[in-house]
This record gives C-alpha cells, sequence and structure tokens, in this order.
C-alpha cells in the first residue's frame, strides 16, 4: 500500500477542494479534519473513475470558525491516523501588527546572533 498524497486545488465559495491519491484499492479511505482538535463536519470523497485510488476532495469551511487571528484545518487519514496535511486561514487586522511585531522582534534577535557571531570570528582569529 503506498502513502496517501494530499493536494490542495483551491478554496472557493467556502469550500476546500483537493485532491488524495495512493488510496489504496477498494472503499473511500476515512478522511478526517480537525480544527483545534474537533472534527469538522460534511468532508465529502469522490472517486474519480479515470484513475484508481484517486479522490476529489471537498471540505466546507463553516463560517463559526472564523474568526480574527490564524486558523489552522489539519487533514488526518482516520484508519491509520497520519497527518496528510493542512491548510490555514488568516483574517483580521490585528494580525497584521502581529506579524509586523514578530518580524521585528526576528530583525533585532538576528542584529544580536550576526554581532556574536562576529565578535566570536574575531576572538578565535
Amino acid at each position: 500500500m503506498g502513502d496517501m498524497v494530499l493536494t490542495k486545488a483551491r478554496i472557493r465559495a467556502g469550500v476546500w477542494e483537493g485532491v488524495l491519491t495512493g488510496a489504496p484499492e477498494g472503499p473511500a479511505p476515512r478522511l478526517e479534519v480537525l480544527h483545534q482538535d474537533a472534527p469538522v463536519e460534511g468532508v465529502r470523497l469522490s472517486a474519480d473513475p479515470s484513475a484508481p485510488g484517486r479522490f476529489r476532495v471537498a471540505v466546507p469551511i463553516p463560517a463559526e470558525l472564523l474568526s480574527d487571528g490564524v486558523q489552522t484545518f489539519v487533514f488526518r487519514d482516520a484508519a491509520r491516523g497520519a497527518r496528510l496535511g493542512s491548510f490555514t486561514i488568516v483574517t483580521g487586522e490585528p494580525l497584521e501588527e502581529d506579524i509586523r511585531a514578530e518580524v521585528d522582534l526576528l530583525r533585532a534577535e538576528l542584529d544580536l546572533l550576526k554581532k556574536a557571531f562576529r565578535r566570536h570570528c574575531l576572538e578565535t582569529m
């Protein structure tokens, strides 16, 4: 049995769409989508008749799960518990400020590391 691979196609009209390949022969695999460790309802898989082991995946994104910040949805093979992928939705203006603040902190830390590295190089010459 090969490893299953999930590939995003698009998000359209509030529905995440993708393709699952490498599924074993037989019935559709059980795919679950989790948001903050809670299952997301309405996951649909439909077999691609032109390619065995290939399924189209559709996941409606519930509006009540969307709020300011970063929302991550994780795909998992329900039978094996293996993580197959994820997608993230970022919303809201406050996040923009948070990202800028994080980048500023990273720049400051990088400057400290550069100075320490240069000092180390000079001391070991």
